[in-house]
């Protein structure tokens, strides 16, 4: 299956859900959910009921697969789609989100290593061997 930002050909007649899924790379239940929180709206209905996405459809869901993958909220993703709507959003209002976010990242990936490190000064304590007391144990209980 397309990763989300991978462009696929269909044509311009109204797709199903399942023709959304296959377009984006999204399942079915992940959809659901995005429309049930707003990020999509709801679809356009044919003459029998049945749901009909469009090309912006398939637009707008790669945006949020996409930003998802690198870890914006949920909010942020509501945020930074106003621009792309027409809303009042500017582009330096768009930056300020995404280096907030970096900022974000980068504190983690410093958490992240502080944790590499104190699990690799740990495990270099361990033995390994069946004895009764056992490093890790101890460093958890410290």
């Amino acid at each position: 299956m397309p990763s989300s930002h991978e462009a696929v050909t269909f044509s311009e007649k109204a797709l199903r859900r399942a023709d959304l899924a296959r377009a984006t790379g999204c399942n079915l239940e992940t959809i659901r959910y995005y429309e049930g929180v707003g990020l999509l709206p709801p679809p356009a209905r044919t003459a029998a009921g049945h749901r009909s996405y469009g090309t912006a459809d398939v637009q707008r869901l790669r945006f949020i697969l996409r930003a998802r993958e690198l870890g914006f909220t949920l909010e942020d993703i509501r945020g930074l789609q106003g621009l792309g709507d027409g809303a009042l959003l500017s582009c330096a209002e768009v930056r300020d989100k995404a280096e907030a976010h970096l900022a974000e990242v980068r504190a983690k990936i410093a958490d992240l290593r502080r944790i590499e490190q104190v699990l690799f000064d740990t495990l270099g304590r361990c033995s390994g061997q069946d004895v009764p007391r056992c490093a890790v144990l101890e460093a958890l209980s410290a």
